[in-house]
């Protein structure tokens, strides 16, 4: 609980003063007197001021944003050897220039973060398929269990490699928004019989864009060896005899694929109200041994399914995703592109009714991220704050008023009609914009609750 509260308030004081500092620096360049730089809102807890005629530098007692406070005619009065420094009086160029910067900033500290962790190195899953679910479009492409994807086209002309399982994700993810086929070469776990296989996800919604959309494709788990792990004592697995590290190799006569299926065939042990018993064909040490197994009856809320008590699988085959200085940073900038894409894109789709709102996450599930992106690692943490500080500059850009992209509407406003929007538009945009954020804030809270207590 520590870490992921204060790995939370780190993530978020490193985007706010990036952020704020990307305004901050501008402004100065531009000849713009700088009152204040704030993180935080709220009551004062550090203040530091060289003197009168400078910056005043403060850290308040609520970390959920900043701002920088300029020098303008239309919050107060100004003295008038100080006018050529108010942000009201400069250019319309140097205007947008300050406020641009702030997103900006963001989406250039993207590119260094996952740039960071390209160098650093991740360790993720191999790109080993489990066993794609019945009637799924993966197991209808021809995906078997072990197979390990190579590569990725949706032309059938230009080939990109595939890292591995997060990446594998990620490009079945842009594909299905652009609804595009995903040509695979996959290959079997040692690397021999390559072959071409065609995953058609045309017939997807940007709507099935969602925590489940692989296991609607058939891309669940990455490939995990149907082993028995830990066995809790006076479990079924244990009154059957199984121990640690024997290879399940049938149930009932039919073969066990890997882990995925295995548990799957235990969860299915359920007729009537009540389990049956199951035989298994086991590999221990090298001996092929029969074992009945009669699973428990679990329920869980309106569900029942069978349980051994034994964890079932063992972990994925991994692999250490490293790049060099220039293609770390080139894969960095790649990335920010990409994530800031698919953000529009989400957006613009959950606007028009094609993907769902539960998309959105707020303050809870990025804490959560948070912490549990510390406890994976460094190169992880960055990844983790790479893609919030992406959230965070293209939704800072949207034309809502209250944002940065909100200020830039009004200045194309005036670039177009050559005089500022009227105040009395102003102040109804102001309103209207407050309405708006405060929507979707809520959306997002409820969807953080709601996945907290298991209802999306």
């Amino acid at each position: 609980m520590i870490t992921t509260v204060l790995a939370f308030i780190l993530t978020l004081g490193v985007l706010i003063v990036i952020h704020e500092y990307g305004h901050y620096r501008i402004a100065v360049a531009c000849g713009v007197k700088v009152l204040r730089f704030s993180i935080g809102f709220g009551t004062v807890l550090w203040r530091y001021q060289r003197s009168p005629q400078d910056t005043e530098f403060v850290l308040c007692a609520l970390p959920l944003g900043g701002y920088v406070r300029m020098l303008d005619e239309r919050e107060g009065a100004v003295v008038p050897q100080d006018l050529g420094r108010a942000f009201n009086r400069k250019p319309l160029r140097q205007r947008v220039a300050v406020v641009a910067a702030g997103p900006l900033a963001n989406l250039l500290l993207a590119v260094l973060l996952y740039a960071g962790a390209h160098w650093i190195g991740i360790e993720e899953p191999k790109a080993v398929v489990g066993a794609p679910d019945a009637g799924s479009v993966a197991e209808a492409a021809g995906l078997e269990a072990g197979d390990w994807v190579r590569a990725q086209s949706t032309d059938g002309v230009d080939w990109t490699d595939v890292d591995s399982m997060t990446d594998l994700r990620w490009r079945v993810t842009q594909a299905v928004l652009a609804g595009q086929t995903l040509k695979l070469r996959v290959s079997d776990r040692d690397g021999h019989g390559m072959r071409e296989l065609t995953l058609p996800l045309q017939p997807l919604q940007a709507s099935d864009v969602d925590a489940a959309l692989m296991r609607k494709i058939g891309l669940g788990a990455a490939f995990s060896e149907p082993v028995m792990g830990d066995i809790q004592p006076d479990g079924p697995a244990a009154a059957a005899g199984l121990v640690k590290g024997d290879r399940v190799l049938s149930v009932d006569g039919r073969p066990v694929a890997d882990a995925q299926d295995l548990r799957a065939r235990i969860r299915a042990a359920v007729q009537g109200g009540q389990t049956h018993t199951q035989r298994w064909l086991v590999d221990r040490a090298g001996q092929v041994r029969p074992v009945e197994v009669t699973p428990r009856l679990f329920t869980q809320g309106e569900q029942t399914f069978g349980r051994v008590d034994a964890y079932v699988g063992a972990p994925p085959a991994m692999v250490t995703v490293r790049h060099g200085p220039v293609d770390g940073l080139l894969r960095g900038a790649e990335r920010t592109w990409e994530v800031s894409s698919l953000t529009v894109r989400m957006i613009g789709r959950m606007l028009i009714g094609e993907a769902s709102v539960k998309n959105l996450s707020g303050p809870l599930t990025i804490a959560d991220y948070a912490g549990q992106s510390v406890k994976q690692g460094l190169a992880y943490y960055l990844g983790f704050l790479a893609l919030v500080s992406v959230s965070l500059g293209v939704l800072n850009l949207l034309p809502l008023p209250m944002l940065d992209g909100g200020h830039l509407m009004y200045y194309l406003f005036e670039g177009v009609t050559g005089r500022p929007v009227p105040d009395l538009w102003l102040e109804r945009l102001q309103r209207g914009g407050i309405v708006v954020l405060l929507t979707v804030m809520s959306v997002a809270l409820f969807n953080d609750v709601a996945r907290l207590l298991g209802l999306h």
